[in-house]
């Protein structure tokens, strides 16, 4: 019998061989935003998390910002090699699923909580947060405390945007504008340009020229200064609590039609919603979890902005109103 073994054990190298061949060449390709997949941000932790799990590789594409993703899908169509796409929020749920490049996830989504819920066949929530306007302490002593405040204020103290036709922020503000002054939007805006030093294509460049000083105001969301107390040990960097309230984004995924193994990526969705995800999120994305986490959130998360009234347009009526809105955005914004 001892002649038999070499053979023997040479099969069975030969299969573990090919198992690991096959498990190298399992690979899910993750369509997201450049912040996700920064050197601070959640992606690495991610990937090397659920690649515990699943005998893959994560694999990211990354574009500049959350409605960059979709207008990119449109240009790629059916050729387009994404599995996942994590990044959309809830104003371009209505808008994702009309291009049909969509499958329904069939997980259980019992355990996510969001303000004003949110429940979908579609898209699973991975995390939220309110926009807000982010100054700093040293260069304005007396912050805008409503957004009327901000659009009537000092033109000299310059905010930094971003663009509502490539970014989520940028397409939050518009919508946060639109909630607050209805039909008058359009003359809100021709006062708000000029204190609007520059528009950035994504949140990153926004925020980079904000930290830099090239100007003591930037939109961005309610727990940025969660990462200034945590990462620098600074509250330099505070948010402005607005009167009339804020606008909420909720940050969604979903898996594609073409994806290459759906229950792979089904796999994902689900560890989306889980603990082990749900801890990386807070102190790497700086927004808050959906879902419970390994650990309480940190002490510097119980001294953000908790605005006093949430605003959140369906979906449906984003779809609907978008271009026209950011057609009366670019006319306000071009006026001299």
């Amino acid at each position: 019998m001892i002649p038999l073994l070499g053979p023997f054990l040479a099969a069975i190298a030969a299969l573990t061989t090919a198992f690991s061949a096959s498990a190298e060449d399992k690979v899910l390709t993750v369509y997201t935003y450049e912040s996700f997949t920064s050197e601070w941000g959640p992606g690495a932790k991610v990937a090397e998390a659920f690649e515990k799990t699943c005998g893959c590789k994560v694999s990211y594409v990354s574009v500049a910002d959350g409605v960059e993703l979709l207008t990119r899908l449109k240009l790629e169509g059916a050729s387009s090699k994404a599995d996942i796409v994590l990044g959309l929020d809830t104003n371009l749920v209505s808008e994702a699923k009309a291009t049909g490049f969509f499958a329904p996830h069939g997980i259980d989504t019992a355990a996510v909580k969001v303000p004003g819920g949110f429940s979908d066949d579609t898209f699973v929530p991975y995390d939220y947060g309110h926009f807000a306007v982010i100054y700093d302490t040293q260069a304005i002593k007396v912050p805008p405390k409503s957004l009327k405040d901000l659009v009537e204020g000092d033109p000299a103290q310059k905010i930094v945007i971003e663009d509502p036709r490539t970014s989520t922020p940028g397409l939050g503000l518009l919508l946060w504008v639109k909630s607050v002054y209805g039909d008058q939007a359009g003359a809100a805006w021709a006062k708000l340009k000029d204190r609007v030093l520059t528009v950035t294509p994504g949140w990153s460049e926004a925020y980079g020229l904000f930290t830099k000083g090239e100007a003591p105001m930037v939109l961005s969301y309610t727990t940025s200064p969660a990462y200034h107390m945590i990462a620098e040990n600074t509250d330099r960097y505070q948010a402005a609590a607005f009167s009339e309230g804020h606008y909420i984004q909720i940050e969604v995924a979903g898996m594609t039609k073409a994806a290459r193994d759906p229950a792979l990526a089904r796999d994902f969705l689900s560890f989306v919603t889980g603990p082990e995800f749900q801890s990386i999120i807070p102190t790497t994305n700086w927004m808050m979890p959906v879902a419970a986490t390994r650990e309480p959130l940190p002490e510097a998360f119980g001294k953000l902005v908790t605005p006093a009234k949430t605003f959140l347009m369906s979906s449906d009526e984003v779809a609907a109103n978008r271009k026209a809105w950011i057609d009366e955005w670019l006319s306000a914004m071009s006026k001299n």
